[in-house]
């Protein structure tokens, strides 16, 4: 059973990204998310979410190393916002 946050983020990534056909529970949690030949997520894609995690969280992701690190799965962007959620 996927983590309710997980749910969350899959669901902002679905309607962020306008995924048609994918529904937030077919993103597996450790699953790349960008070069993914099952999503076709790319660097205009990673922008995107990254300005929507932005606003929705208020983290900032900074650096292009840090935003293919936070991006790199599900999984990983949910341990990367808990660790930088305002006020932790």
């Amino acid at each position: 059973m996927s983590d309710p946050f997980n749910l969350r983020l899959k669901t902002l990534i679905v309607a962020t990204l306008k995924l048609d056909g994918v529904q937030p529970a077919d993103i597996p949690d450790d699953e790349p998310l960008i070069g993914s030949p099952r999503f076709g997520l790319d660097s205009i894609d990673a922008l995107e979410l990254v300005l929507a995690i932005e606003k929705e969280f208020g983290v900032k992701i900074g650096s292009s190393e840090e935003s293919r690190h936070a991006l790199a799965s599900v999984s990983a962007l949910a341990d990367y916002l808990r660790a930088h959620q305002p006020g932790t």
